[in-house]
């Protein structure tokens, strides 16, 4: 998203969770600055930024600075006072790398944000765009400028150790130095101006939620580590870690976690955590079977920790190493002692939390349909707006209004993410996110494509309508079907166990190839459950980590095919899917077959379906599935006729 990695979003605390009485999260509280220089796209003058960093990094013997965008865990979304990419560069877009040397600065980003690095970098940038024929990557530029024995600094905390190995071969190589600085130099640019830590509180997510408590999470991965002959997991991931403990936070902007490390061993369980933001709750649910310690005492305790374990020289010791997560910081893997020591594995929390329990399953289950009934009410409202009363609304309007609708529905934490309402041209940009006063008025003549989604106690949702309040063309409608179908496609596939995200990918693109045509997204990704709204490791796509593990019984993943025309319009459909086995015919190889089950429960929109171009297989599906809809989404509806007589419109049999 545009301004999340940078601007502060005033959102929901756990107080106001617990309360369950939210105030609308689209009010904001920005830097009066940063959002002027978002809105005109202003150049930042890191002039004297510039000068200080390099003044620090002369001090201390560096030649080059890199400066990524990820916080300590790695998180998608970041808090304010970690966005140092955007502030040393004044490039505030969500994807980029920044490195400084005494001489020189580049950024490189990605495609989305081209035209806005251009706008933002001012003349002490090179701005290096990433995956244009003969751009360098940030990690070649960097290695470019290290000949005749110069240093290159980064935070250990913010880059993962693998990419740290990688980056110091290709430095070595050219004849230079990778080195960990200990202090992050742009926070001491920054100084008194950085945002503080969020210190927000931690609130426990009840079995009645959780399905499992954390004492048997801990069970499970304490089995892990003695099949794996591990001294123990070192957790630094905040989604595994809220997910481990059975807690949740909102120190991230429509991410439920909180600033946190975790370490479990054979025989002990350890929290690191600012004691203060526990509630009375959380501090009582952990009692003595969680040591609490300060969230800046993880590096000085792994470092004794595993000095004790292999000074000890016991022959058990010999054979062991801790586990991290193959995505934990360089940091974390200097404290415990390096490779010698550390295993790097695709985390077994993050493998347990993606196969959801059936009380999880059942939570997502309750949470879209009442998630369904607050779309398909704000639909029923935006149409009658715009047709039937010649309201001018525009998008920030409509998504305000979509989350004061969601807000009076049971259990309803927050948003999931920053509303994607879109009309016309603007629903070409996928990840586009509308701002007053720049936000467009909503065309009833045009597309309009809504992504949203909603936290709730019991589950996270995520879906993608697009509609027409008018007469879409014979364009749009082709593409809407062909969209459509994929998506139906998609939903319908029976597979074997042992089937990978990737190796199905294709279902949903292929009447789109029929013609020429594709989209530049993945297909589907991992959904918490009162988590991120985006999960690892499992998804539907063909990034490389698809390819690896395969679907299971318990996943909940999204199905979501589009198409766009830049400057034109622009099409998605997304359905929320638990993985689950089906009955075949036949189980070739004695294999049992797996297949998705939909909890997405709003409408496809009719007027731009071009029916000619569905099958008959396909159209019972849509009316079987609009039946369900109303079936379960209707009793919201008896007092609200104008969402009712909508609802029957669109649910009517094809």
């Amino acid at each position: 998203m545009l301004l999340s990695r940078f601007l502060l979003r005033t959102h929901a605390t756990p107080a106001a969770y617990a309360a369950r009485s939210l105030p609308i999260h689209r009010q904001r509280a920005f830097h009066a600055s940063a959002i002027r220089r978002l809105l005109d796209m202003e150049k930042v003058n890191t002039s004297q930024r510039l000068a200080e960093l390099r003044k620090l990094m002369q001090e201390r013997q560096i030649d080059v600075y890199m400066v990524p965008s990820e916080d300590s865990h790695q998180s998608e979304y970041i808090a304010p006072c970690d966005g140092r990419r955007a502030y040393i560069s004044g490039f505030s877009g969500s994807a980029g790398y920044a490195v400084v040397t005494l001489e020189k600065a580049a950024l490189s980003t990605d495609g989305r944000y081209f035209n806005q690095a251009e706008k933002q970098l001012d003349s002490n940038w090179e701005l290096l765009k990433q995956g244009l024929q003969d751009v360098p990557t940030i990690q070649e530029w960097t290695a470019d400028q290290v000949a005749g024995g110069k240093v290159v600094g980064v935070d250990p905390t913010v880059v993962t150790a693998a990419d740290a190995r990688k980056l110091a071969d290709k430095i070595k190589k050219k004849g230079g130095d990778y080195k960990a600085v200990d202090e992050n130099l742009v926070d001491l640019v920054w100084g008194k101006e950085r945002p503080s830590r969020p210190s927000e509180k931690v609130i426990v997510q009840p079995v009645q939620h959780s399905g499992k408590s954390f004492d048997d999470k801990i069970a499970d991965i304490r089995k892990e580590l003695e099949k794996k002959k591990s001294l123990g997991f070192v957790a630094s991931l905040l989604d595994e870690i809220a997910w481990l403990y059975n807690l949740r936070g909102s120190d991230i902007p429509y991410n439920p976690v909180f600033f946190s490390y975790a370490v479990v061993t054979p025989t002990q369980a350890t929290l690191y955590v600012d004691e203060s933001k526990l509630t009375p709750e959380a501090k009582e649910q952990l009692g003595d079977k969680v040591t609490i310690k300060p969230y800046d005492a993880i590096f000085n305790d792994l470092t004794a920790l595993s000095a004790e374990a292999f000074e000890a020289n016991s022959e058990a010791a010999e054979k062991k190493k801790f586990l991290t997560s193959n995505r934990a910081s360089w940091a974390l893997n200097k404290a415990l002692g390096g490779e010698e020591r550390v295993d790097e594995v695709r985390s077994p929390i993050g493998d347990a939390k993606a196969v959801k329990n059936e009380v999880e399953l059942d939570g997502m289950r309750n949470c879209h349909i009442r998630d369904g009934a607050a779309l398909s009410e704000y639909f029923a409202w935006l149409e009658d707006q715009l047709i039937n009363k010649n309201a001018t609304l525009d998008e920030v309007d409509g998504a305000d209004k979509l989350e004061s609708i969601r807000a009076k529905q049971d259990l309803f934490m927050g948003l999931s993410f920053d509303t994607i309402s879109s009309t016309g041209a603007n629903a070409a940009v996928i990840h586009y996110q509308p701002e007053k006063p720049l936000a467009s008025v909503i065309d009833p003549k045009a597309i309009y494509l809504c992504d949203s989604g909603a936290q709730y106690r019991d589950g996270t949702t995520d879906t993608t309508r697009t509609l027409h309040f008018g007469e879409p063309t014979e364009t749009e409608k082709t593409a809407y079907t062909l969209v459509l179908k994929g998506h139906i496609a998609l939903e319908r596939v029976k597979f074997p166990k042992g089937t990978t995200g990737f190796a199905i990918d294709a279902l949903a693109r292929q009447f789109l190839w029929a013609e020429g045509l594709d989209y530049r997204h993945g297909t589907g990704h991992g959904v918490g459950s009162f988590l991120n709204v985006h999960e690892g490791p499992i998804g539907i796509g063909t990034r490389v980590q698809y390819s690896e593990i395969p679907l299971s019984v318990g996943n909940v993943v999204s199905n979501e095919p589009g198409y766009y025309e830049d400057g034109k319009f622009g099409i998605r459909i997304e359905n929320m899917v638990l993985v689950k086995e089906v009955e075949t015919k036949h189980k070739f190889g004695d294999k049992p077959y797996l297949g998705f089950e939909r909890v997405t429960m709003t409408p496809h929109c009719r007027k731009l379906v071009d029916m000619s171009l569905l099958s008959e297989a396909e159209k019972a599906f849509i009316n079987e599935y609009h039946q369900e809809i109303f079936d379960k989404t209707s009793k919201f509806f008896e007092n609200d006729p104008l969402t009712l007589a909508w609802l029957k419109r669109e649910t009517a049999p094809y």
